[in-house]
């Protein structure tokens, strides 16, 4: 904690990181006043209250920073981009022609990045759709002439499409991933009505319970913290080399390999899944066809959350996505070919497709200990509430995780462009 405050401290002094604070402090401001724009039409106070009754849509909210619960413009929230973003991760794996886009260095990306946007559009207006036929089964909203109802899409569309822009913003011009920096001011802003919900049903019998939650939650931010910044390091021995009367290489540097090279991400890819068949089971309950109804209603009930079957999926889901994300962020025949390049090994393995063997071989046993770490996070929930009857507290270890992962993250940008420029300020 005590580093976090130097380094922003640190960061203050200088103009450039100062300006780009403020800027990011601005973009929050923004989307903390868009998330009390409701959209026209809705009874809010109708949908609070569905929303307080519902789990599933309590969590969703959660992850929108309130917008949900408010039906804001931005009610959507980033879900539509993530859902995106998904499908791209999966589709470079087999179209030859985007696996060769994203290997192109940062041209690649950003091609990639714009599909992943334009894609995003269409995904929100279903999403909105599906939004509306829930709200209406509720009785929350009524019919809708279909002006009226194009309205309502365009609007939560353009919400969407308005958040990734603010991201984009940060991005460019503030600290930062835009997008989790996005997710991480929804879910601080939800915090408040958290802990203020706690407060209000606080009774003095409850103090031991409350105690026991508040310690697990120190402890699970203390080792996510140690996980994050847990790594094995490989020894890269370089070979020495003579030219004329100079001598090159022959030195030695290590290759961390990170327990957790994912991050947040899978834990944000396995809430997008995890929450599809109790959306589409709460929407397809008012069907005409009594067998569709049914199947709908089972599967509402089978995943909903809290369940086994929720947490045993959710669990999976995010063991999945942490070794598929790993293996798309690190290429070990990609690295094993560039210490081959310049002149380097391992010692012990020989260069090329052994160090390659070496390297997937270390990571996949790694990986495991990080992805089990995150499968446990992510069902932590459900386990601290059974445990405690804590219930207003539903932020658990998931809201933690990509909270403290992306505070570290930006701690860490920000370290790299101070020393950055010290270095300027030393060439000058």
């Amino acid at each position: 904690m005590n580093k976090i405050i130097d380094t922003l401290r640190n960061a203050w002094k200088v103009p450039e990181l100062r300006r780009r604070i403020l800027f990011t402090a601005a973009v929050f401001a923004i989307f903390r006043l868009a998330a009390h724009v409701p959209v026209a039409g809705v009874n809010v106070a109708a949908l609070r209250n569905l929303f307080a009754g519902s789990q599933l849509l309590g969590l969703l909210d959660i992850f929108s920073g309130g917008t949900l619960a408010n039906f804001s413009i931005m009610a959507l929230g980033l879900n539509p981009y993530i859902n995106a973003s998904i499908i791209f991760q999966l589709l470079t794996m087999v179209i030859p022609k985007l696996e060769a886009l994203q290997k192109e260095g940062e041209y690649g990306r950003e091609k990639i990045n714009q599909y992943t946007r334009i894609v995003a559009a269409p995904l929100a207006a279903l999403q909105a759709l599906g939004m509306y036929a829930l709200l209406k089964s509720q009785h929350i909203i009524g019919d809708l002439s279909p002006l009226n109802l194009l309205a309502l899409v365009v609007t939560m569309t353009a919400g969407t499409i308005f958040l990734m822009w603010l991201g984009e913003l940060i991005s460019e011009n503030g600290i930062g991933n835009g997008i989790s920096m996005l997710i991480l001011a929804g879910i601080v802003g939800r915090l408040p009505i958290s802990v203020g919900q706690t407060l209000a049903v606080f009774r003095p019998e409850n103090f031991f319970n409350t105690a026991i939650f508040i310690i697990m939650a120190v402890l699970v931010i203390g080792a996510i913290v140690v996980v994050n910044e847990a790594s094995r390091k490989i020894r890269i021995q370089y070979a020495r080399r003579i030219t004329g009367r100079q001598v090159y290489g022959g030195t030695s540097t290590y290759l961390p390999l990170k327990i957790n090279q994912a991050g947040v991400i899978p834990i944000i890819f396995a809430v997008s899944l995890i929450l599809l068949p109790s959306m589409m089971g709460s929407f397809l309950q008012g069907v005409p066809n009594p067998t569709i109804a049914n199947l709908a209603r089972g599967m509402a009930v089978t995943f909903s959350p809290g369940g086994a079957v929720y947490n045993l999926t959710y669990f999976f889901l995010v063991v999945g996505f942490t070794y598929f994300y790993t293996a798309v962020i690190f290429n070990p025949e990609k690295f094993a070919d560039e210490i081959k390049k310049y002149g380097g090994f391992i010692p012990g393995i020989r260069p090329g497709s052994a160090t390659a063997e070496y390297l997937n071989k270390i990571l996949t046993r790694i990986t495991l200990v990080g992805a089990v770490f995150l499968g446990l996070v992510a069902v932590l929930p459900t386990v601290a509430q059974s445990l405690t009857g804590v219930m207003t507290m539903a932020l658990g270890g998931t809201g933690v995780l990509i909270v403290v992962s992306v505070v570290l993250e930006t701690t860490k940008q920000l370290e790299a462009m101070l020393v950055m420029r010290s270095y300027e300020g030393f060439l000058k």
